[in-house]
């Protein structure tokens, strides 16, 4: 009937019965409260999904150190949810084999904003709401499973965040998961509100970032991978998916320095782009192919500067002109394969395969005026079946090879 708080330093296990299923606790509102070196490991935790099936309570400023927690081998309907506020300096939390079969995430207040637009929690939350700059929160996660193919979670996926550019910290070793599945269920035409179904948000540093198994949205401005703050080695070893429009299969506002997809980037909503460098950026960047299929769907935007983009495969857009969230504002773009715009600036870009546009009046390869590519190299064609393939507004462009 109500939540189960843990004291300091008590320890919650399930046992295995006698069929070797391990037990379930089930709650008519939130689930299990921790207080300050917890550890909750075997257990299956159900409470409604719009509630937290784990959730930290904070008791007082005198525990200005949490100490450690750790949950392993447990699948929750309701959010996992760790937030550290004022008072708290310092906690760590240690996450194996957390399964989180169904959440929504929406109604929650605590939400980052910048560049016009506020992120939504995800199922999976970690957050430091600390505004004091000496407080960290410490995270290390692997094997985070979230949501079902088609019944994905509601909110953003995995999300972890610092205080702001200024404040408290969030720093992760090693985040590690296998497919996540969300759809922020965001109205259409809505231009302030994003979700993700991984968003590394501001005051975040991760050293390494890894998906062992596709990434998936099907929302309104659902991004798919999305940081503002910063990753040090970013690999994904499967697909990466979009279904809803204005999703984004990788956006960055932050710094990443290696990035790597060895699946697809495929996106097939109403302007939904492939990758865009928006802010920040990125020192290596590595896609197998890039495919876009809705009108407004650019390939890659790159409108900072990066280093070296390479694409093993080919980068595709089957769309022509459409409506496509930017900022926080709804703008028609024509769905480029690859478009350079101005104060975009990259060191080399290699393209093995082709790119290539399908939709009308749409150009395959552009650089706006300001934008600079120092080296570019292609080894398939450059095709516009209704456009110009090629559209230099300013010399200054390396020649292509």
């Amino acid at each position: 009937m109500t939540p189960i708080l843990l004291p300091q330093g008590v320890v919650l296990e399930g046992l295995a019965q006698e069929d070797g299923s391990l037990p379930l606790l089930s709650f008519l509102g939130d689930g299990v409260s921790v207080s300050k070196n917890n550890r909750i490991e075997n257990l299956n935790i159900s409470a409604p999904s719009n509630h937290k099936a784990i959730f930290h309570t904070q008791m007082g400023n005198e525990m200005a150190d949490l100490g450690e927690f750790k949950f392993a081998n447990l699948s929750l309907t309701g959010q996992f949810s760790f937030i550290m506020r004022a008072g708290i300096e310092s906690a760590s939390v240690w996450v194996e084999n957390l399964d989180i079969i169904a959440c929504d995430s929406r109604h929650y207040f605590e939400q980052p904003q910048k560049y016009g637009v506020n992120v939504l929690q995800g199922a999976f939350t970690v957050y430091n709401f600390n505004s004091d700059a000496k407080s960290l929160l410490k995270l290390h996660a692997t094997g985070i499973r979230i949501g079902r193919k088609n019944a994905p979670v509601s909110g953003s996926g995995l999300f972890v965040s610092g205080f702001g550019d200024e404040g408290g910290r969030l720093h992760a070793d090693l985040i590690e998961t296998k497919a996540i599945y969300s759809n922020g269920k965001l109205p259409f035409g809505v231009a302030n509100l994003i979700t993700a179904a991984v968003f590394v948000v501001y005051g975040a540093h991760v050293e390494r970032l890894e998906h062992t198994d596709e990434i998936v949205t099907y929302g309104v401005n659902d991004m798919v991978l999305d940081t503002w703050g910063q990753v040090d080695d970013w690999l994904s070893h499967s697909d990466v998916i979009s279904y809803g429009p204005s999703g984004v299969g990788f956006v960055n506002f932050g710094y990443v320095k290696n990035f790597v997809v060895k699946g697809a980037v495929k996106t097939y909503g109403l302007g939904a782009r492939g990758y865009n460098q928006y802010d920040g950026t990125v020192d290596n960047i590595e896609f197998n192919d890039i495919a876009t299929y809705g009108d407004g769907s650019v390939g890659v935007q790159i409108s900072k500067k990066i280093g070296t983009l390479t694409v093993k495969g080919s980068i595709s857009t089957q769309g022509g002109i459409g409506n496509s969230l930017v900022k926080g504002k709804n703008v028609m773009l024509p769905a480029i394969a690859l478009s350079i715009k101005e104060g975009g600036e990259v060191d080399n870009i290699t393209v093995q395969g082709n790119i290539s546009t399908e939709g009308k009046d749409v150009a395959a390869y552009q650089v706006d005026a300001g934008g600079i590519v120092h080296a570019m190299h292609v080894g398939g064609q450059i095709h516009a079946k209704a456009g110009s393939a090629i559209v230099v507004h300013e010399q200054g462009v390396s020649p292509i090879r």
